[in-house]
């Protein structure tokens, strides 16, 4: 199948050089590719632009804010929501062909369930599977949520379950996964404190061992190997970072309010 279907794929980068070729190979079906970039340095742009995709330059302003950016471009009467670690197999792409082409008429959207991968190994508990995600949508009915992190695509009308997985392989780097996590906690922190939400340290430390127990004993994180246990304990840690430095924020204001008395 190598007719191109009316379909736009919008995706988000920074430094994905590594990740990009992968994902673009998957989605070569589609018309259009929309890719927009908030400051590669790496290669990534010049991949982009050779394989045929439409390339945009913009300041970062939030997960869902920057791929609401690449969603506004997307000219197709169908568009697909892809990260660049993401990938479309062959029976997935089969089954997006279907929809676009009238097999769902019926739908404004659909979700797909999503395999993680991590360290090499595909992840089945801890509820990361089946991880169902809203990705495919006719264009103007699907718009991103305005989060900063944990964004999602709200579909109005109809959201279809497609069963054809869409392959995630998630960062394995230990160094780099440290990075992310300093990266998410403080969005995720500082979110919480703009919805007036407040922390200590005990308070984060608790929260830490609740993640732990829960992702790795009641959601059987045990049963995927070295790989739950790594991905358990790097979950309470992000969730202890995020918690203390909303406890941080919160000292903050409350030194500045002191300080104006």
């Amino acid at each position: 199948m190598t007719e191109k279907i009316p379909l736009s794929v919008a995706i988000i980068t920074k430094d994905e050089a590594a990740n990009l070729p992968g994902c673009l190979n998957s989605v070569a079906f589609a018309r259009q590719i929309v890719v927009v970039d908030s400051g590669s340095t790496d290669g990534t742009l010049e991949f982009a632009r050779d394989f045929g995709c439409e390339v945009f330059v913009e300041p970062w302003k939030g997960f869902g804010p920057q791929k609401q950016m690449a969603i506004d471009r997307c000219r197709e009467p169908w568009v697909l929501v892809l990260d660049a670690d993401e990938r479309i197999p062959p029976e997935t792409e089969a089954a997006i062909r279907a929809v676009v082409s009238g097999g769902e008429s019926s739908a404004s959207g659909c979700s797909f369930p999503r395999k993680n991968f991590f360290q090499g190994r595909w992840i089945r508990h801890m509820g990361w599977w089946p991880d169902r995600i809203t990705r495919l949508f006719q264009n103007g009915r699907g718009r991103m949520t305005e989060a900063s992190v944990h964004e999602a695509v709200n579909v109005s009308g109809q959201v279809v379950p497609l069963e054809s997985p869409i392959e995630h392989y998630t960062e394995s780097r230990l160094s780099e996964i440290l990075k992310k996590i300093d990266k998410y906690s403080t969005l995720a922190a500082e979110e919480a404190f703009r919805e007036g939400r407040r922390s200590s340290v005990w308070g984060a430390i608790v929260r830490a061992e609740l993640t732990f127990f829960q992702g790795y004993v009641l959601r059987l994180g045990f049963l995927d190997g070295r790989q739950g246990l790594v991905l358990s304990v790097t979950d309470a840690v992000n969730k202890f970072f995020k918690y203390a430095k909303l406890s941080e924020l919160n000292r903050q204001k409350e030194g500045s309010e002191e300080e104006r008395k």
